[in-house]
Order: structure tokens, then sequence, then C-alpha cells
């Protein structure tokens, strides 16, 4: 199990590159993360939802991602509370403290995940959550240590260098544990190292020194992550790419409960397009060529929001200049002329009145559509992507759909004038092809990479780099 100092500090790669490394090795690697937080989520083979990281975590063992890989789910609405999913359906609806009393219950459904995975596997790799250290949680605990007693799987513990004190980090998480609980952790990994690595040999020899556990490595920051799908919003922070090639701008405002921002990858990656994230306070670009509204977990919460920060003033200029505008999921809910939620999945029952860019209304109702997603859009162009989202959305611009699926569904909604695009398809600018139509539609020309492949390509990388720099032979003796 590998465990964290904090948030962000790399988990979720190292499981990744180490299921890629392992699989090469002839195992079979399954991964599992016992509680997660995160609004990126992916649907699974078996008909449900997890965590995308664990989802890109099966794609780096070359297995297909299943809802026990992560049984439990927090898709956070609010700041005190979340939707909580166990494998892969929604459970029902907690705030923090009610959900800290939850977790006894939960416990049960984890360890029978877990104990399917591991009679199918060589080796389970499992992600933590959070900070190792977070005592004031110890109680119930079903994400770091509680789960690492409940079902004995020796812990293996990162330190983020790139943050400062990681020598503190890690020597102190093991002062504040409880001694049964430390006595778990038999390894430390220090990552995003950056300069001479004998600089830090010292520092290695002291953790080890006042941990008594093992040293497996000091990983270098490894700069192509960024082209792999991220899971934390944390991500959302990192600075913009230098393209001295880009030809065409797309702006995105970033709302407080974005979800499936992953989504926007792609297109990041693309070297013709300039990607601006736009946070609150300031404003959307007046020279963009597309505005993007993304998915969000509170699609009533976000569009008060959207309107608080004046963000709805700089779409309406936009499309006054003749702008294009797609709205993703929750973005597509935002676009149309109303959005109730009569029954209060989202909170309290509530309605609001849409931007009125679409000429359609959506009504939040019970029952979650959760599945694969294949078709073609209204210029042919071929998509496969997902579904995950609830509630009905209807009016005149349905009957000029965003596309159809493959079963002669349609699907989404476009404007009279053909300028505001809505759909409920996630992924959509991972097909190379569907990106390629919408590069062409903006006047950028097709798709310069082949993003499916360049995401193996830096899991590839990635598995070598920690071959590099992990001692993954003392790993698996550990494991035993």
């Amino acid at each position: 199990m590998f465990q964290g100092t904090g948030s962000d500090v790399g988990k979720s790669l190292i499981v990744a590159g180490l299921a890629r490394a392992l699989n090469a090795r002839g195992l079979k690697v399954l991964p599992f993360k016992p509680q997660n937080m995160s609004n990126n989520a992916a649907v699974t083979t078996d008909g449900g939802e997890i965590g995308r990281a664990q989802a890109l975590q099966a794609r780096a063992a070359r297995v297909a991602p299943s809802v026990d890989m992560n049984p439990v789910l927090l898709k956070p609405q609010s700041e005190v509370g979340a939707q909580v999913i166990v494998r892969g359906r929604i459970f029902g609806k907690a705030k923090a403290a009610d959900y800290q009393r939850l977790k006894p219950e939960l416990m049960g459904a984890v360890q029978e995940s877990f104990a399917r995975l591991r009679a199918q596997a060589d080796i389970v790799l499992v992600e933590g959550a959070g900070s190792a250290s977070e005592v004031n949680l110890r109680a119930n605990d079903i994400a770091n240590m509680g789960f690492a007693r409940a079902a004995d799987v020796p812990v293996i513990l990162i330190g983020d260098i790139d943050r400062g004190g990681v020598i503190a980090s890690l020597v102190g998480t093991k002062a504040v544990l409880d001694a049964q609980d430390a006595a778990m952790i038999r390894g430390f990994l220090v990552n995003k190292f950056r300069g001479d690595p004998a600089l830090f040999a010292a520092g290695m020899i002291r953790i080890a020194e006042g941990t008594g556990w093992d040293a497996l490595g000091l990983i270098p920051f490894f700069a192509e992550a960024r082209a792999l799908p991220a899971e934390d919003a944390l991500a959302l922070d990192r600075g913009p790419l230098e393209k001295p090639g880009a030809v065409v701008k797309i702006a995105v405002p970033i709302l407080p409960h974005i979800a499936n921002f992953d989504d926007l990858d792609p297109l990041d990656a693309e070297p013709a397009v300039d990607l601006v994230r736009v946070r609150a306070g300031g404003v959307l670009p007046a020279d963009a060529d597309l505005v993007i509204l993304p998915g969000s977990k509170a699609t009533l919460s976000d569009l008060a929001a959207l309107r608080d920060t004046g963000f709805d003033i700089d779409i309406a200029a936009h499309v006054r200049r003749g702008g294009a505008v797609l709205g993703l999921c929750g973005g597509y809910q935002m676009l149309g002329r109303s959005l109730r939620d009569p029954e209060g999945f989202e909170g309290t029952p509530s309605e609001a009145q849409g931007l009125g860019l679409l000429d359609v209304n959506t009504t939040l109702s019970g029952g979650k559509r959760l599945e694969p997603a294949r078709g073609r859009t209204r210029d042919s162009a071929p998509f496969t992507g997902y579904e995950m989202h609830m509630g009905l959305t209807e009016g005149p611009d349905c009957a000029r759909p965003f596309g159809s699926l493959e079963d002669g569904t349609r699907e989404g909604a476009v404007s009279r004038d053909g300028t505001v695009f809505g759909t409920y398809i996630h992924g959509l600018f991972a097909d190379d092809r569907q990106r390629s139509a919408w590069l062409a539609r903006l006047g950028a020309g097709t798709a310069q990479i082949r993003y499916e492949e360049q995401v193996d390509d830096s899991l590839d990388a990635l598995a070598a780099h920690l071959e590099a720099h992990v001692d993954i032979d003392r790993l698996l003796t550990l494991s035993q």
C-alpha cells in the first residue's frame, strides 16, 4: 500500500508507473484505492464509476477498470458535503461529520472488493488517500492505516521534496502515528526531486535513521506526467504550456465544482491550441475562438458562481462577437433556459434560470446514466466517449442534435445559428477524429498528436523512470 505524507505527493502516478513496470515483468497487477475523493471519474466495464486515477492505473496494468478498484468514491458537492458512491453506484449524500460515522458500515464493502482483486492478481497495488498523518481522522479509517491494519497490507510512505520539508514530513509522520500503525510502514520513497541526487544522499540516510524504514528510492521529477490524465483539481493550477505556434484560443471558466476536467487534456496537448483556464476574478479573453463550459458536480451552485464572477457577461459578449460555445454535461445544462432540481439531488430543492443560449430545459431526476458512448456528430465526425450524468434535457434545440449514438438515439443540442453546442458526452476530445473535426472548424487544421498513443507512451516512460530510480526488487520482497 502506498500512502503519502500529504495530498498530491504523487501516489496515483507512482502506482500507475509501478503497475506498468510490474506488468512488463509478467505479473498480473491490479490497482485498488479503498476510498477516493474526486469529481474526476471514469465509467467502468461493469457499469459503475470509479476515480479517474484508478481507471488510469488499470490502463497501466493493461486490465479493464472495475468498480472493485475503488469501492468508495466521494464526489464533493459543497464545502462540507459529498455524494457517496459505493461500488460504482450512488449510495447517498453525507456531510463530513456524518460520513465519519458511516465509515464502519463501508469497511465491509471495501474489504470484499479488495478480497476479490487479491484472488485475481499476483500483486495488488493499493493507494492511500490524503495524508497518513491525519491522526484526527484515524478513528474508523478506511482509506489509510485503518485499511492497512484490517487487510494486513505493508505500507510504503511517499514524501514530496518539491514542496519542501520532506525530512520533517516523513520523520514527523512516524512520530505522530500510533505505534502499531507505524509498524505497518516498511519503507519510504522521496518523490519529485530536482537537481543532483548526491546532494540529498545524507537526507535519505537521516530519514532512514529517524524512522527505521527502508529507503526505496529518490525519484526525480517526471515532467511527462503532464501528458497523463490528472485526478486532483490541484492540477488545474499548473502554469500554461508555452506554445509559440498556437493558432486557436480556447477559454475555460473554472468553477468551484468542476468535474471530469480531463476532458480538456487532449486539447491542451495540441501544439496549435492555447487553452486558457480562467479562475474567478479573471476575464474570459475577448479573442477566444471557443468557450468550453465543462462538467460540474453541483450544476446549480456552479451556475450561481458563474454569474457571481461575471463569466455569464463574458460568455454573452463572446456569443455576440460570433464566438462558439460548447457545454459538456453540467455545462450543457447551464446553457439552457432553465435548470430544475425538484427533489434536491444537489442539495436543497431549487431551480434557476440558465444562460438561455440553448432553447432547452433540464430537470434533475433519479437514476444516473453511466455507460460508454459511440456515434457521430452532425458533421459526420465519429466519436467515442462515455456518459455520466443525472437529469433529462428537452427542448426545441434538441431537434438539432449535437450528434447521434450508434443505436440512432439523438444526443445533445445545437442552437439555431449553429454557434452554441451542448452534449452529455465526456471524453470527446480524446478521440483524434473528433478533435481534428473541432480544430478544423476553428481554423487550426487537424490534430497533430495521437492522444491515446501519447498516454500509453507516457505510461511506458513512467515505468522506465521508476525502474531506474526505485528498488522494485526490494519492494516486491517487502510485499510478501
